[in-house]
């Protein structure tokens, strides 16, 4: 089978690509090795961010596309992307006050801020926001950010691909491709060992770590490029405050931490910087890393943790562009792209870096960049265009919560605000028709239902009770042992059974301008 792109790599890169490009009018096949954001794309800090912080490495130009993607975003994914505001509290023996200001004062301005407030300063004596804290932190900044379900983002541009007509094959790996006759011939192989050989007029290698052994091994491709893995590492705790802010900590190595809120319970902390040396793969949190990020929470808050109050951790390897600085700190987290096209041959493009919050203005220059090898293609289009489930009047998750326990009385609040957060307006066709709790099917725990996990495996790719509990929702924090147990034995039925394993086109396509 011939297409006119193979795209390399299922994270946040790759489907955004994927994508852009199906809906610029190329035939289109994406194909991961793993499940869809099953490796970095999944294990972020869940935020859609400026990076104040990168403002100290004069990198203007990302911070600026950043913050003018925030609000993108935002319009295009309300319901897994929210606005946050974030507390600073000021350590002056870390940056004083007037750097801090001044960095808040170009972070207001450089994006063309519209939706989010901006920043101000903030006396923490008698303030909410100063009650979780040590009495020594009188004085912070507030400022705006967004908080991103990062794995469901992925998720989600893959779906619109599909819908759109792009080819999605996870558990995919790509084995070998070679050029010929002007296109790349492609040898592809499942988890299970059955084969299939494709032809592409050009690849898109989005491998993310894998990415220089992608261009190396199976494309035989020398390049002068190189990426530095770098792992970061998060650990989640007991609720550490009341509120819907989160906190921003200044380290005296002059590293900064998040403390986020997380799944109503807990809180998000991280994230380290560490550099990683092994070969492309899971990576797991160190004891050096918990005792870190216990340090950073300790010096700021007056509720202490240990690593015994460590509920779960996750671990993730940033394929950063490498730019030879000295710190993994201080690594450009801006992205590259090389394309390699000898004359008369098919050409591969390579993604060197690059983060959550810049992959669709990332896909577009990756289009951009391919447009002379396509010059039938379509137009840039995917700015304003809405992620499935988003089309939320007033970008509001609450108001859709309300109008799913309208439509079914029966519903919790939790359970109708958490089917609003995950799926937008999409949650609808999970609840179908459905009158009681009962007609939901069987409930795993924390609200999980059969209708819920059938949805996720014929149109989200879901296999495993991994897939679901930990990348298509963070469940796996709510049910015990014998709901994981039971999903298992659910998911193993339906494969007996021969259930969908992949999406098909939904109805509500036309609905959303295709």
């Amino acid at each position: 089978m011939e297409f006119d792109l193979l795209v390399v790599g299922g994270g946040v890169n790759g489907a955004g690509v994927a994508r852009d490009a199906v809906g610029r009018g190329l035939s289109v096949l994406l194909v991961e090795q793993d499940d869809l954001a099953s490796a970095t794309s999944s294990a972020s800090t869940k935020l859609v961010h400026g990076g104040l912080r990168y403002l100290e490495y004069y990198e203007f130009r990302l911070v600026r596309e950043a913050l003018e993607e925030r609000e993108t975003l935002l319009a295009m994914a309300p319901h897994i992307i929210w606005p946050l505001r974030f507390v600073l509290p000021h350590a002056n023996a870390t940056r004083p006050a007037w750097l801090v200001r001044l960095g808040l004062f170009l972070y207001d301005h450089l994006g063309g801020r519209r939706r989010l407030p901006g920043s101000s300063g903030l006396g923490l004596t008698g303030a909410p926001e100063g009650a979780a804290l040590l009495p020594q932190y009188r004085k912070a900044f507030v400022y705006s950010d967004c908080w991103v379900d990062d794995a469901r983002l992925v998720t989600l541009n893959a779906v619109d691909a599909a819908e759109r007509g792009a080819e999605i094959q996870t558990r995919t790996k790509l084995i070998s491709a070679r050029r010929i006759d002007g296109l790349w011939e492609a040898r592809l192989r499942t988890t299970d060992g059955a084969e299939r050989t494709v032809r592409a007029r050009a690849i898109v290698n989005a491998a993310g770590p894998w990415v220089s052994e992608v261009l190396g091994g199976a494309l035989s491709v020398k390049t002068g490029s190189a990426t530095r893995l770098i792992k970061g590492s998060h650990i989640v705790v007991p609720r550490l405050f009341e509120g819907d802010h989160a906190y921003m900590l200044q380290n005296p190595d002059r590293r900064i931490v998040f403390a986020i809120p997380y799944e109503d319970r807990f809180t998000l902390v991280g994230t380290t910087d560490v550099a990683w040396d092994a070969a492309p793969g899971p990576a797991r949190i160190d004891p050096a890393e918990v005792d870190y990020l216990c340090e950073s929470v300790n010096r700021y808050f007056r509720k202490g943790v240990t690593a015994k109050d460590v509920a779960w951790s996750y671990s993730g390897v940033r394929p950063l562009f490498d730019d030879n600085a000295d710190s993994a700190s201080a690594v450009t987290r801006d992205y590259v792209l090389e394309v390699d096209a000898p004359q008369d041959e098919a050409p591969v493009l390579s993604v060197f870096g690059g983060k959550i919050t810049t992959y669709r203005r990332l896909a577009d220059h990756v289009l951009e960049r391919l447009a002379p090898f396509f010059p039938k293609a379509g137009p840039s289009w995917t700015k304003g265009a809405v992620l499935p489930g988003g089309d939320l009047p007033d970008l509001d998750r609450k108001a859709l919560a309300g109008a799913l326990r309208t439509e079914h009385p029966f519903l919790p609040e939790d359970l109708a605000f958490r089917l609003a957060r995950s799926y937008g307006s999409r949650a609808r066709t999970i609840l179908g028709e459905a009158r009681d709790l009962a007609k939901l099917g069987e409930d795993f725990g924390a609200g999980l239902h059969a209708a819920e996990v059938d949805y996720l495996v014929a149109h989200e790719w879901a296999r495993t009770a991994q897939d679901i509990l930990f990348r298509r929702s963070k469940l796996g924090l709510h049910i015990g042992p014998d709901g994981v147990a039971r999903l298992e034995a659910y998911l193993r039925a339906m494969e007996t059974t021969g259930a969908e394993a992949a999406p098909s086109p939904a109805p509500s396509l036309k609905a959303r301008g295709a």
